[in-house]
Order: structure tokens, then sequence, then C-alpha cells
């Protein structure tokens, strides 16, 4: 979602790097808060006041510019089905009843795609609205509607534009939310109408989010000031393809024709691939410096504007996955297939999703479309689903579509570039601000369309000037700036695929759909009615020069450096119909490397959630069984903890003196891996698990990447026994805010897993700190440390009594509204927020309930939502959102779905006809 927060229990999602003063998120003017904060809300956010802008759901409404009636049928979760004659109808359609329930979320959204935040919240925004007109992804847009969409797509996007307009028509703020009455205090704000442009450009948002390994490429960048190569390296483990299979097992490139087949033999299978850890990753060479440099502190400062972006879908690039597998008609109990699908993004309250139906009461060249499934509000079509002849689902696939480059300044105006010195392109942006007075900014960008990042922060600027980079030439020019190649950045035809994808019959339909899709990069999984199942790799995928594999800034004034070209759809890989009867994806490797001539990225997931997934179908399917819609429902919430499978007889061998410290201990034997909520054997391993991360990693990093760490209890007078709470101290900023922490994902297993069997390795030491006056030098005395921490830790957050102990006290989610809920007085969070839900899952399982170790364990991203959907009676398909069908607070629909999900349960798909009418609550017709 545009400015989301990810909410927690107090443990907030920690940021590295982050300055003091970039916190906020969305917050709106101090001086709005104060004037709504001291008005009695009783009087003014009276119940008729927020109904007003309840959406009409039931009756009929004359549209202008409908060619003929339109049915909107909502079943009892609120959720549309649209039914019309014309795909323009259909589409206005969809336009208006999106508007009547989310347009605040929609307006949001493009004035953040657009850059134009602070016109609606105030100078706060200012930092964030230039960075993104930097970007300047509405001006991609225009030129990608204008220049590159087909005529269809024009009138497809001007149909639902429309749409949207006429549910403005004639309201004012008050009347369309809640949230527009409190901005109204002290703000003259008023919607504007909705564009075409306006929907393209969430399309840049979300490949924003979705854009691959940039944010790794700092990291691995900044982490020379302090850690060598092969230090580096461990942190970032080479794919290990012998025990996690990629996506594509069963198809080959073909080196003569330059095409990717299928069928070619099993991928993966030969030789020793695992990949010690030990390669020199460094790509492109020492191009970010060698410690100390200024460069350093330039790209720490990068990584603050960059953290301090609001998300659209995701988690600022960070953290990301998702799951979604297809298992063919040989292996399921109704022979035909199951496809599943659970994209992990930020918890955003409304979801980020919207569920929905598109319906041509009768397909003819006027009305092409039969769909439905999830989209996001602001967009017409659905993004992922089914119609009446296939379904497809998304994971992120991770190829790397973005590289940071260092240019060589050359006074204010130009940049040197194989010898020469070019002249940027410029243009000027003026920022509207809402209550203040508007602010202008330079854009420069190099000849090829790269935007200087760095101008964006005075501190980067003058870092540059500064910046020296060991090995160059004497000839530094002006220092240097940070700039970047993005795929989103050229016009692009996703909107494209959109639609191609809703109409798709058949694979070869799918396929040229999927050639269509250039950002973001997403694994496309495919079955169909016919008993047909496919993987495709679609997207817009740089090939670079040998050697460099845009693992960390590249030198931009050396054309060696820069993007060849992209590669050919047709050689990029994909599966049909594979004789192991099923495909897994979730976000683990491609293909191997080893049997593919192009570098697709270098920071792949690492398999685990992948790689238990597909032992869970071939334990199904072994000796002959079928799978059925619950499997893969019961998949979906599959919360096997990986981590502690590994770690758990390290932790049960140490010998522990502390009889407490035993009795939490203990906790982990005969524990079956099980991270439900009532668990407290996971509430303590996942304790422990974070403090190992603390301990072993936590003072090694470099500091541009330290974090706000949380505070631990800790026993002040020895490491062995506890004492009266009263004597325990919340000791911080020793072993803990001061020092870098992990994120505690999926590369952080894959890092110590390939550790844990090298008990004296220099990562499993610490110093003594504070009120720990011994060093720990092997993993043993570490693990222990970490159990000891763990056991005073759980005592101060849940108590000293074990059997009140549960994952779901610590592992909570709350939902919050992404603008006015994150900073808006008491009352009015009250109104807006909700949670919270304990819930179970965790890092690294299936049921991806992520939390951040370096922040608590409160829920960071979720599975947003979750489907499963029946090719042979599409009726019997299920699925569920994070939250509800409406962005409005008093809504009976604003989170009527949460506690289902958090459950683990599905809703009734209806699609056809009849199974609508079945569920139908409510039906509001649409006339001319």
């Amino acid at each position: 979602m545009p400015p989301n927060t990810t909410a927690t229990s107090g443990d907030k999602p920690v940021k590295s790097g982050r300055k003091k003063g970039r916190k906020a998120r969305l917050i709106v003017l101090v001086l709005v808060l104060a004037i709504i904060g001291g008005i009695a809300y009783g009087a003014y956010w009276s119940i008729s006041t927020v109904r007003a802008s309840f959406p009409q759901t039931t009756g009929s409404i004359t549209l202008k510019g409908l060619s003929g009636p339109v049915s909107v049928q909502r079943d009892g979760y609120g959720i549309p089905q649209v039914y019309a004659d014309s795909d323009a109808d259909l589409f206005m359609a969809q336009g208006y009843v999106q508007a009547q329930d989310r347009f605040y979320e929609m307006d949001v959204r493009r004035h953040m795609t657009s850059g134009r935040l602070s016109e609606m919240f105030g100078k706060s925004q200012i930092d964030n609205d230039e960075f993104l007109r930097t970007l300047g992804w509405d001006r991609i847009a225009k030129k990608e509607y204008d220049s590159k969409l087909s005529d269809s797509t024009k009138k497809y996007l001007q149909a639902y534009a429309k749409g949207v307009n006429a549910y403005l028509e004639g309201k004012d703020g008050a009347d369309i939310s809640l949230e527009y009455a409190a901005l109204g205090f002290t703000n003259d704000y008023k919607p504007a109408e909705w564009t075409p442009v306006d929907s393209v450009s969430w399309l840049k948002a979300m490949a924003w989010d979705l854009r691959g390994n940039m944010q790794d490429e700092i990291d691995r960048a900044l982490m020379t000031s302090r850690l060598g190569s092969q230090q580096i390296a461990e942190l970032y483990p080479e794919y290990n393809y012998e025990t996690h299979q990629p996506i594509v097992q069963e198809g080959q490139y073909d080196k003569l024709t330059k095409t990717f087949e299928q069928g070619g033999g099993e991928g993966g299978g030969s030789g020793d691939k695992s990949g010690s850890g030990s390669g020199d990753t460094s790509g492109s060479g020492d191009t970010s410096g060698g410690s100390g440099s200024a460069l350093q502190s330039q790209l720490s400062g990068l990584y603050d504007v960059l953290d301090d972006l609001p998300t659209a879908v995701g988690v600022n690039g960070n953290g990301i996955g998702s799951n979604s597998w297809v298992v063919g008609g040989a292996h399921t109990i109704t022979g035909k297939p199951l496809l599943a699908n659970d994209p992990h993004l930020s918890a955003s309250l409304p979801s980020v999703w919207y569920q929905m139906g598109l319906h041509c009461r009768k397909i003819s060249s006027a009305c092409q479309y039969d769909v439905a499934g999830y989209t996001f509000a602001g967009m017409p079509g659905v993004v992922i689903g089914h119609n009446a002849d296939i379904s497809w689902g998304m994971t992120n696939s991770g190829v790397d579509v973005t590289d940071l480059y260092l240019e060589k300044l050359s006074g204010d105006d130009g940049y040197q570039y194989d010898g020469k010195v070019k002249p940027f392109v410029t243009r000027e942006e003026t920022i509207k601000v809402a209550g203040g007075d508007s602010k202008k900014i330079v854009v420069r960008q190099t000849e090829d369309g790269m935007p200087l990042l760095s101008d964006r922060d005075d501190e980067l600027v003058d870092v540059g000037k500064r910046a020296k980079v060991e090995g160059e030439a004497p000839d530094r020019g002006d220092g240097y700036g940070v700039a970047l190649k993005w795929t989103a950045l050229e016009e692009g035809t996703t909107m494209d695929a959109v639609f191609a994808m809703n109409k798709a019959k058949d694979w070869n339909d799918f396929r040229k759909a999927a050639e269509l899709f250039d950002v973001p990069s997403q694994n496309l999984v495919y079955a169909d009615t016919k008993n047909h199942i496919g993987y495709q790799l679609p997207g817009k995928i740089p090939t670079r020069a040998k050697g460099v594999d845009g693992s960390i800034p590249a030198e931009g004034w050396d054309s060696k450096y820069r993007w060849r070209e992209f590669i050919e759809f047709d050689e990029l890989p994909y599966e049909y119909d594979p004789a192991r009867g099923y495909i897994v994806t979730a976000n683990q490797a491609v293909i191997d490397k080893d049997e593919y001539p192009y570098t697709l990225t270098t920071d792949w997931g690492y398999g685990a959630r992948s790689q238990r997934i597909t032992d869970l179908i071939k334990g199904k399917i072994k000796g002959g069984g079928k799978i059925s819609t619950d499997d893969m429902r019961q998949m979906q919430m599959d919360d096997d903890s990986q981590v502690a499978k590994l770690l758990r007889p390290y932790l049960l061998k140490i010998n522990l003196k502390d009889p407490d410290v035993r009795e939490a201990q203990d906790l982990l034997q005969g524990w079956d891996y099980s991270q439900d909520p009532d668990s407290a054997a996971a509430a303590y391993f996942n304790a422990v698990w974070r403090n190992i991360l603390k301990l072993a990693f936590g003072n090694k990093l470099p500091k541009e990447l330290r974090v706000e760490g949380q505070c631990l209890w800790v026993d002040p007078v020895n490491t062995t026994g506890p004492v009266d709470d009263t004597d325990k101290v919340r000791e911080c900023g020793q072993r803990d805010a001061d020092q870098a922490q992990p994120d505690g994902g999926d590369r952080w297993f894959e890092v110590v897993r390939r550790l844990v069997d090298k008990k004296n390795s220099p990562w499993w030491t610490t110093p003594a700190v504070g009120t720990r006056p011994e060093a720990v030098n092997d993993r043993d005395k570490l693990f222990a440390r970490a159990m000891i921490d763990a056991r005073w830790e759980l005592t101060a957050k849940l108590g000293k009594d074990i059997d009140t102990w549960s994952w779901g006290r610590l592992h909570r989610l709350f939902l919050k509204n992404q603008t006015l809920g994150t900073s808006g007085p008491g009352f009015l969070q009250y109104i807006l927020n909700r949670g919270p839900w304990k819930l179970g899952g965790g890092e690294a399982t299936v049921d991806a309930t992520g939390w951040n170790a370096a922040g608590g364990y409160g829920v960071v991203w979720v599975p947003s939502m979750r489907m499963v959907v029946n090719l042979d009676d599409l009726d019997k398909s299920k699925w569920i959102n994070l939250t509800g069908a409406s962005g409005h607070a008093f809504s009976a629909h604003y989170t009527d779905q949460t506690g289902k999900w958090a459950d683990g349960e599905l809703l009734d798909w209806s699609f056809g006809k009849k199974a609508v009418d079945g569920s139908t609550v409510d039906t509001l017709t649409l006339e001319p």
C-alpha cells in the first residue's frame, strides 16, 4: 500500500541506519492533529456523519456514460461481482465500485506515485516527495500511456477513470470518507478527478517495492568498511541447488537457437553446486571503496532516504516473499489442477488487495471478460485470480533489475563517461505544500535516464564531493553521486498484460500475455480446466558485461559496466506439464545457474519455504495419494520451523546451571516444531533465535547498518540465575541498541545453517559488555548465553511462569490505517485501527508471518491474501483477504475477514452466475 505501517505490539519494524529525524511515514500536520484532538469527538464523529460516506449497495444509481445497465451483486462480505454487456461499461462500473469502497486509499496512492503527498499532509512529506519526484514514476507512466499501451487498454483505463469520477461528482471530502473530514480542519484539500495515468502509475509503485536486490547492493558495499570478502560471502552464501530445488527443473536453454525449450532433463541434479560461501561476491570490483571511505557515509545516507519512503505493497524491498504452487490433476482428488497463492506483503489497513468479479453477461467481441480475483483499488482488471478457463498466481521472482552507479561529477552540470564530460538532463519540479510554501527542486539524470538519487540529501551531496574510491586514478572529478538504473524507469506494457491475462483461454494465450509483463518481474504459475499446469518467468531483465553481476554499485564513468541488452522472452525459463506433476514457487532460484547462460540475480531467497512445500506435496502424493482443496489450505498454514529443526539438537545438549533457564530449555524437549499461537516452546525458541542473531552478528556489522534495537531485560548481577524483577535493569545501548542487527529472515537461516558445525567460527564470539563480564568464544557458549537472555527477556515480557507463555502473546498483528491511524490522537486511532490478533507462523515458514529480529516479535509482513483455485469446479474455489472489502472504518466489511484469515480459514468463492446469485446479499443497478 502507499504509506502504510507495519504495526506491532510495541515492537515496531526497525530500519537500519535510520536518522532520528526521519521516523514518520505519513505524519499529518501537527496543527491538524492538535485541532482534531481538541474537538470533542463525540460531537463531530457522530455515527450519522461517518455513515454518510458509506456506499450505496442496493437500489439503482444513474451513471452518465454507461451504454447499458450494470448489476453489482455483493455477498455477505461486501465483495462485489459486476455484470455488464460491454467492456467499457464493465470497467467503468469497476472504477465506480472501487471508489465507493476505497477512494481515500486510491487518492493517497496516486499522491505517493506522483510525489505529491505534501499536498495532502503538509511539510512532513517534503523529503519523500523530493525523492519520488526524482524517480518520476508518474512521468514514466504518462509516456507509457501515450506511446506504449494498446488502444484497447487506453479505452479501459479511460472507462475506469470515468467511473471513479462519476462517484466523485458532487461530493465533498466528508461525503467520501472520515479521513477527508479530518484533513479538512486545517486543509482546503479537495480530491481531484481521476486520470488513466493515475492507474498506470500504481504499477511503478508496485514495481518499486518488488524491485529485487538494490538494498543488498548497498548493504554489501557498506560492509566492506568492516568486513573482508570472505566474511561478506559468508553473510551472503551462494544458493544451494542440491538441498533446495529451483523452480524450473525440466527445461533447458538451447544455445544454438537461443531459446528456452521444455523437457530437457532434470535441472540442478549433478555435481557439487552448493557453493562453499567462500567466493568473492564483489562482482564489479572495489567500487564501493575501502574502510573509512567517505563513500560509505554517502551510501549510508542513501540507505536512510530509501528506508524512509512510504511502502507501496511490500516492505521497502526487504523481506518480501510469497508462496504459489500448482498441482496437476494426476495428483488431486478432482482429477483437475489445484492452484494456491499467498503473497507476503506489509500488513496494512485496508488490505492492499481488493476482491472482485468482472463478468460479461455474454462473451462476445463487444464484451470479452469473465474473470474474478484480487486487484488493486485504483487499477482496472484483475491482477491474480482466474477466468472461466485458466487460473494464475504470482510470487516475486527477485531477479536483479536495479543497479546503482557511482557517477563521477564534473562541476554542477555534468558527469564523466568514457573520458568525456556529458551534461545532465535536468528538470525543475515544484512541490506544493498544504499549509506552507511551495518548494522547488532540480532533478538531474544521466543521458540514458538514470536519476541522481544522491541529490536528494544535502549530506549525500557533500559527502559525494569528498568521497574517494579505492584504486581510482587521481582524476576524481568533483566527487561522486549515486544514480539508479531500473527497468521501471522505462516505458513498458504491464497494463496491457493484465487485460491479456484476464481473457486468456489457454497456455499459448497466457504466455503471450506474460510477454507483455515487463515490470515487476514475477514468477507466474498457471493451471487450466483442460488439466494443464505451467510456469513462466516474465519481465524486462538486463544482461551485464562479463564479470559484472550487479551485486554492488558499479562505476558509472566506464561504459563496460552499463547494461548490454534485455533477455529475449523466448530465452526466459518456463515449464509446461512437468513430469513430476507439480510446480512450486516461493522466491527460490528460478533455474540452476550452471544450466542457464544469464545471471538473473545473485540474491535468491534461499528456498526454506519452497522446499517445505515440496516436501508436503511429496508426502501427500506418496504411494498414489491425492491432494484436496483443504490439503492446499492446510499447506498454506504450515508453521513448521525449519530453523528449530536445525538448532534444537545443539540447544538441548547445552548444560545450563540455572534451574529457571533449564525449565525453559525443557520446553524444547518433544516439541514438534509447530509455531501455533498457543505454543510456549515456539515463544522460547524464537526468543533464543533472536538472541543468537544479535550476539553472533550484531556487534560485527558496520556502524552504517546499525539500527534502533530493542532493550532486553538482563540480570545485572550474574549470567546464571534470576533475581527479583525489581533488581533487574533494562540495559540499552551496549549489546543492543548500538549494534547492527539482522532481520531474522530466510538468508540468516542459511547463514547459520552453514556455520553451525563450525564450533569455533569467529562469528560465534561476542565481547564482554555491560553486565556480561566474560567474553564468549565458541558456538555452545554463545548459544548458552542466548538461552539465558531469552529466558529473562520472556520473563519480562510474559511473566516468570512459563506455563503462561505463548507465541501468540509475543507475535501479534496490529492493523493501522495507513495515514491518520499512525499519528492521530488516541480517539482517532481508536476509530481507524484494529487489533491485536495473536498469530502463529513466523520466519522461513510457509505461514510466513514475518517479524524482525532487530525490533522484536510483532508481525511485520503477512500472507496478504490466500486463495486456492479448483479448476474442476471453480465455484468450489476458496479465498480470503487480510482485512475486508471496505476502507470505511465503521463499515461491517472493514476487517470482517481478518479473524478468519488469522485462524487459517478460507471463504467460498462464487464465480458462476448461479453461485453468485446464491451468495448475493445486496444488488445495486447502475443505470445509463
